[in-house]
């Protein structure tokens, strides 16, 4: 596979006919009757990837709003340390 890689390397962009060329190959590899199952298990796939992305923000920004809440409350012990040394 790395090698194929390494020989489409050179060839640049694809343009349109190579797009047709790629197409006509998975349906003679896949047949017409796979393609709509293998369409139908890549959404599944890229829907399950948006949903953990969003998680994962949503974990980021609680893990922030703690954070910030955390240094809120530290601040007026700081503060009242600050008085005492002085």
């Amino acid at each position: 596979m790395a090698s194929l890689f390494i020989v489409m390397l050179p060839l640049g962009v694809i343009g349109p006919w190579q797009w047709v060329i790629i197409a006509l190959v998975i349906v003679l590899l896949f047949g017409g009757k796979k393609i709509p199952e293998l369409m139908h298990g890549l959404g599944k796939g890229v829907k399950s990837f948006k949903a953990g992305m969003k998680d994962a923000e949503k974990d980021i920004q609680e893990i922030k709003a703690e954070i910030v809440k955390d240094d809120d409350e530290k601040k007026p012990e700081k503060k009242e340390e600050e008085k005492k040394e002085a």
